[in-house]
């Protein structure tokens, strides 16, 4: 009788712990920021400078802004004009050489990103912006 407490009593022992850690929900990991992309409609369409300053180039640039989260969205959505006036006013500052050449256009895209991100951090408190990206640039 005694054997079979002991016996009764090891393998309650080594199920008991099984058992427990079934039960226990593994630990959730924190959610990953889901990037969305937000358009401006109709294109933007401003001018620039021409080298010669005797005439005035004009850029149509579809663009995307790439959210670091989708929370943010709203934020950028409600900023909106804002961001189309900073993105103008660094367009309207470059010259046509910086427009035309592809090293140009990437520097644009860069100046835009740290305007953006400058102006809605001292809107929001954020840089809510990762990327910006052009998906038509026509020039003339």
């Amino acid at each position: 009788m005694l054997a079979n407490k002991t016996l009764f009593g090891l393998i309650f022992l080594l199920f008991v712990p099984v058992a427990f850690a079934q039960d226990a929900a593994p630990a959730a990991a924190p959610a990953q920021p889901k990037v969305v992309y937000h358009g401006f409609d109709p294109d933007i369409v401003t001018n620039y400078v021409s080298e010669s300053q005797k005439s005035l180039g004009y850029v149509r640039v579809t663009m995307e802004l790439m959210i670091k989260d989708e929370k943010f969205l709203p934020m950028i959505e409600h900023h909106e004009p804002l961001i189309l006036d900073a993105i103008v006013g660094v367009f309207g500052k470059e010259m046509d050489t910086t427009i035309k050449s592809l090293q140009g256009r990437e520097e644009v895209r860069m100046k835009i990103l740290q305007k953006v991100n400058e102006l809605l951090k001292k809107e929001t408190g954020a840089e809510l912006v990762q990327d910006v990206l052009f998906t038509k640039y026509l020039y003339q």
